[in-house]
């Protein structure tokens, strides 16, 4: 069945193994995406750089470049740094999602995976990329928060919530990189200005409190335990 969400946007899969390729190939045509491959890090550049796909399904063991340095070097060019991302990983164990989350990637997927699920992942994350993109240059809308940037407010459910000057600008980096996670160390450098080697639980006490305040909705901020901070990328939607 075709997503209405596809309407023939292009999918580039970077997998060198050819029976992986051709299985997500034809899962994807059939949901109405069109398809690209590259089975090399360097090939899914430059097909990146001269197609512009929605999204990316990017397999991390690769020849050559790995998937981390492509996703690096995908969010360090301006013409290719806001493409949406799906991981492919057959490493289960926590620090490698964490990096490539880390790195800028929207989602991951371990293998083995079904063709099916990987399609409503993408779905999903295209899904989202395409609100983000249609709301209001000034508004942010996470679930029941609104964030509204020039009037440096913010509310939950309608409700005005009181937010100091640094809880609002650490909520709306959060906000800007939804479903990426943001190490405690850049936080500081961003928010604080401060240099990284100075004590994160500066952060981790500004979160506590920035969660207090937004009562049950400051579920959506999630601690990557070892690591940082993000915002559900599940729960983000348009204004």
């Amino acid at each position: 069945m075709t997503s209405p969400t596809a309407a023939g946007q292009r999918i580039l899969v970077v997998e060198d193994e050819p029976d992986i390729v051709a299985l997500v190939a034809y899962h994807l045509a059939k949901a109405g995406y069109r398809v690209s491959t590259a089975s090399t890090g360097t090939d899914a550049l430059e097909i990146a750089r001269q197609e512009c796909p929605s999204l990316i399904v990017l397999d991390l063991m690769l020849p050559g470049l790995s998937g981390f340095d492509v996703l690096e070097q995908l969010r360090a060019d301006e013409a290719t740094r806001d493409v949406a991302v799906l991981m492919l990983t057959a490493r289960r164990e926590e620090p490698d999602r964490i990096r490539g989350l880390s790195l800028g990637a929207d989602d991951y997927l371990t293998k083995p995976f079904s063709p099916q699920e990987l399609v409503l992942r993408v779905t999903a994350i295209l899904r989202r990329v395409g609100a983000a993109a249609t709301a209001p240059a000034d508004v942010i809308q996470l679930g029941p928060i609104r964030i509204d940037r020039a009037a440096h407010r913010v509310s939950v459910d309608g409700s005005q919530i009181d937010l100091t000057p640094t809880e609002f600008k650490l909520l709306l980096m959060l906000a800007e990189r939804r479903g990426r996670v943001q190490a405690r160390a850049h936080l500081l450098e961003t928010v604080w200005e401060a240099a990284p080697d100075i004590q994160t639980r500066t952060v981790d006490m500004h979160i506590q409190r920035l969660r207090t305040k937004l009562g049950p909705a400051g579920e959506l901020i999630e601690t990557v335990r070892g690591f940082g901070y993000r915002v559900r990328p599940g729960h983000s939607r348009s204004a």
